[in-house]
């Protein structure tokens, strides 16, 4: 019901809770991954980042890098990098971590996918991007986008939800090769 305030309330008081009585580290984990959506919710965007690196930081030590609660924590913490605009470190955390998540995942599964997606927008968003970095993220969500329609449908809002980062890389694919075409 979009009652973020409270829902941190109660999620900083489950944590607190669940720390206070030891509780196992996965549920502890689970919880402060929770609190960061909140915060994110919330316009608290660095909350969220430190938190999202914690839960990463921690589902590595826990499950180990090629765990899917890690793959999904890893891009987690990418999308959280976005947010604030950290793209290099966003890039090279899917640049780690996306070939271990076809690996072990799988290319069609909903985490590998999200993790290519991530990573493609990181490239097409940062506004250093080069040519090679806008083709690399169109052809990435093209790609992306083909194995969403195969495996969920095109109604489905994975499917649909990648049009708009998609038409976003084209446009400035587009615009980069305009600019550099009118330097010559």
């Amino acid at each position: 019901v979009r009652r973020y305030e409270d829902a941190l309330s109660v999620g900083e008081a489950e944590l607190s809770t669940l720390r206070r009585v030891g509780d196992t580290p996965d549920n502890i984990l689970s919880v402060q991954s929770n609190l960061a959506c909140t915060y994110e919710l919330l316009g608290r965007s660095n909350e969220a980042l430190s938190l999202r690196q914690e839960v990463y930081s921690g589902r590595l030590k826990l499950e180990g890098e090629e765990h899917i609660y890690t793959l999904n924590a890893a891009n987690n913490y990418a999308t959280s990098l976005q947010i604030l605009e950290r793209f290099e470190e966003a890039k090279s955390l899917m640049r780690k971590t996306v070939p271990k998540a076809r690996r072990v995942l799988g290319e069609a599964h909903e985490i590998t996918l999200g993790m290519m997606q991530n990573y493609a927008m990181a490239l097409y968003m940062d506004d250093g991007a080069t040519l090679d970095d806008l083709r690399e993220a169109v052809t990435t969500l093209e790609e992306t986008e083909r194995t969403r329609r195969r495996v969920f449908g095109g109604a489905h809002p994975l499917t649909t939800g990648i049009e708009a980062p998609l038409r976003k890389a084209r446009a400035a694919l587009r615009h980069l090769r305009a600019c550099e075409a009118g330097e010559s």
